[in-house]
């Protein structure tokens, strides 16, 4: 859409335009105004025009100054840098094109202006008189055309109305009547509620910025549609108002709840109030406009959490359903999307870890628990990681900790020992150096090494690239033992059968088989890489797509053991740049881009379980696996190193470590750190199917429109378009995300487009079109 603004200043620009074959370019530009009509709007037209001067009193901050002053401009001497693009415009008020052409009986304050009319152009109608507002707006030639009144009311509103007319836009209003009752509304806003809001988030902001008409249009409007007077009762009593929303403030309040972001100051506004004393009955459609009765329910809700630690598993479950049942439906009010319930968004996590976790992943061989891990158990340790996200303050951490120690840690202990168990009888499921088989890499394959891609982000990885609509494909790998970097990167590089161990690595670091130089450092590791024909890119090399290449991104392992369990916090970012970095790979000309990793990774905030292991006995001893010195003797179990099989080094047992307070670590034998994805990402060489999703209701509630969606309807949006693929037409408050029962509710604010047709559209995560459907402003679907 085009606003009238844009038109204005294209059109006072464009008076420079001349034809270089009869003319020179000219100086300047003049804008006389007589009447002062355009005066009001000069300064936001200054804004969007550097070049833009006002003849007036000496202010050079403002760019205003007498005629002699804006002939040094011109001159070059003043200390405003003119554009080469385009020349300055004078603004001339209270003067008129007649005034500059009387030269002689021109006034002196003039004279020093008068000859530039020559070496200058005057902004003006192709008849040679001044531009006024009402013509510019009506005339067909240099101006926008509209259909306008011209009786003195009409001009008069619509001079008032001049700053709002101005941010109109012209398809909207083109083919309608502009009369003194279309600017009047104008004046006073268009939009009451819009403009209630705004005076409650900036009280003396929006009256200052308003003229004495403009405030008195607004608060004759409160008081007809809202039975509220402003300038009497003052942004206290509205936001008292607002917080019950009874009778009409019920729609200000669901128009504050479409987009609480643009009005920051109001929750605070509201926590001013005194709240209605709230009995034992209070819940969220009595109390839900307060954000004082939602901060009590956080309060209650870390009080009832914290008091599960140490709890027996039964029984945190049990209170977990309760405090659903109770808390949950808070997490539809505004506050829970203004971040002021994070304690309520992560029980929603956390209780659906206590699900997950009633079913343990201890039974059954090896190869049954591996299957098991990678369809439910993974997403036991990705709700723990969400609830953790969700959190910013020490005392929800504390609450938060309390559950997943209660839940999680045994959950963990219990998969980590059977696994140990079954590996102690059936030999690790890894794949051993020794028996290896050559991996094939494709000509045009990238080969992606990302450290601590655990398995339950490289299934959050898969989804973001499928969303991008590329193909991917999965391998399970158990990682090399012990499962650090040393051993582990080595092991899924294309040149592992140049690799060895010797007896005398005791820092898990192999070295190459032909020389016997360690891999430490990265320097050797690089070099056969190279000596193999392959690439190697760094960071900011996406290569040609030719032959094959090695590169290293990503800094999950390095963030997991500076931060500990913050780590949380950072990972979705840290995926989506390794998903933006794969996607680049692929655009470079990649045929596919192969991800691949070390290992995985345990995390537990407050620390896992300490094992004692004496110093005296270890060369080096980890987080999770220790090297014995040669002669020492442990009850701890031994495992073969996975470049030297007659190396042997300890783990920890269960999910125990070495050290103390450990919340980030890995080294040992569980699912977590052993088990793992390889990705491999393609370009879809055919047309991408279509997403299953169906709008199975459609609901217009005067200018609100409410929908519901069968299918595969995840990560979904509604938006509301005059163009379906074109954003810039969406003529809602802003696009909703549907939520978990498939529902999405959005507002049309402007009431002059009830009845116009438009497209509801879907859109997913990336923002491209999943499906639309034609409907109709205000009534049903076309």
């Amino acid at each position: 859409m085009s606003k009238i603004l844009k038109h204005l200043l294209k059109a006072v620009r464009e008076a420079s335009i001349f034809n270089p074959e009869t003319r020179v370019a000219p100086v300047c530009i003049l804008w006389p105004d007589r009447d002062r009509q355009w005066e009001t709007v000069i300064p936001l037209l200054q804004v969007e025009l550097p070049e833009l001067f006002i003849l007036g009193d000496y202010a050079p901050d403002k760019r205003i100054g007498p005629a002699i002053w804006l002939r040094c401009v011109i001159a070059g001497k003043g200390d405003h840098a003119l554009s080469k693009a385009h020349p300055p415009i004078f603004y001339l008020p209270g003067v008129s094109r007649q005034d500059l052409r009387a030269v002689e009986s021109c006034p002196d304050l003039l004279k020093p202006l008068a000859e530039l009319q020559y070496r200058g152009v005057i902004w003006s109608q192709i008849n040679a008189k001044d531009w006024t507002i009402l013509a510019f707006i009506k005339s067909d030639q240099g101006g926008l055309g509209l259909d306008v009144a011209q009786d003195n009311d009409t001009k008069n509103a619509m001079q008032l109305a001049l700053h709002r007319l101005l941010d109109e836009d012209i398809e909207l209003i083109k083919g309608k009547r502009l009369d003194k009752d279309y600017f009047n509304t104008l004046l006073s806003g268009g939009d009451p509620v819009r403009d209630l809001l705004q005076w409650l988030d900036q009280e003396h902001a929006f009256k200052n910025a308003r003229t004495e008409n403009e405030w008195m249009a607004f608060v004759a409007v409160c008081k007809s549609q809202l039975a509220f007077n402003p300038q009497q009762e003052g942004v206290l009593a509205g936001a008292e108002k607002l917080a019950n929303h009874q009778g009409p403030w019920l729609g200000v309040w669901e128009r504050f709840c479409e987009a609480p972001l643009r009005y920051p100051n109001i929750p605070a506004l509201i926590r001013k109030c005194k709240m209605p004393h709230p009995d034992i009955f209070a819940n969220e459609s009595t109390f839900g406009g307060w954000p004082q009765w939602n901060e009590a329910e956080e309060n209650g809700l870390r009080n009832r959490l914290l008091s599960l630690n140490n709890g027996l598993v039964q029984t945190v479950r049990s209170e977990l359903q309760e405090l659903d049942r109770q808390h949950g439906p808070r997490r539809q009010l505004v506050w829970a999307e203004l971040g002021e319930a994070p304690l309520d968004k992560a029980l929603e996590k956390l209780l659906e870890v206590a699900e997950l976790t009633q079913i343990a992943c201890a039974s059954g061989t090896l190869e049954e628990l591996s299957a098991h891990y990678r369809s439910v158990g993974w997403r036991v340790d990705d709700a723990v990681l969400k609830a953790l996200a969700l959190i910013e303050k020490v005392v929800d951490l504390e609450a938060v900790t309390a559950v997943i120690r209660a839940l999680y840690l045994p959950w963990l202990e219990n998969s980590a020992r059977y696994l140990q168990q079954q590996v102690g009888v059936s030999g690790y499921p890894g794949e051993a150096l020794a028996t290896a088989k050559a991996t094939a890499y494709p000509e045009g394959q990238c080969l992606l090494f990302v450290d601590g891609l655990r398995l339950d982000a490289a299934k959050r990885l898969r989804e973001m690239l499928e969303n991008l609509g590329l193909d991917v494909t999965e391998k399970v790998i158990w990682t090399a033992l012990p499962s650090v970097t040393a051993t582990g990167k080595a092991a899924v590089s294309p040149i592992r059968d140049k690799i060895t161990g010797n007896d005398g690595n005791s820092d898990f670091e192999p070295c190459v088989m032909a020389t016997g130089q360690s891999l430490k450092g990265g320097y050797h590791f690089k070099k056969l890489i190279q000596d193999s024909g392959w690439k190697i890119l760094d960071h900011m090399d996406n290569g040609d797509g030719q032959g094959n290449a090695w590169c290293e991104f990503g800094d999950i392992d390095h963030e997991g053991h500076d931060r500990g369990w913050k780590l949380a916090k950072h990972l979705a970012n840290l995926l989506k740049e390794i998903n933006e970095r794969i996607d680049a790979l692929l655009k470079a000309g990649w045929k596919s881009v192969r991800v691949v990793t070390d290992h995985g990774w345990l995390l537990m905030p407050g620390g896992l379980p300490k094992t004692e292991l004496p110093n005296t006995l270890t060369d080096n001893k980890w987080g999770r696996c220790a090297c014995l010195k040669p002669g020492a003797s442990t009850d701890q179990k031994l495992y073969a190193w996975y470049w030297n099989p007659s190396h042997h080094f300890v783990l920890a047992d269960g999910v125990s470590c070495f050290k103390n307070g450990d919340e980030y670590t890995h080294g040992g034998l569980s699912l977590q750190e052993c088990l793992t994805l390889e990705l491999t990402v393609s370009r879809n060489k055919s047309v991408m199917p279509p997403v299953s999703v169906k709008v199975t209701d459609l609901v217009w509630k005067g200018l609100r429109c409410t929908i519901g969606v069968d299918g595969s309807f995840a990560g979904l949006s509604l938006d509301i378009r005059q163009q379906a693929g074109d954003a810039l037409t969406s003529v809602v408050v802003e696009p909703k995300s549907l939520k978990q029962n498939g529902a999405a509710s959005v507002l049309v604010e402007n009431v002059d487009l009830d009845g116009q047709k438009v497209v509801l559209v879907l859109l997913n995560d990336e923002g491209s079109l999943v499906t639309q459907m034609d409907t109709v402003i205000g009534g049903n679907s076309a």
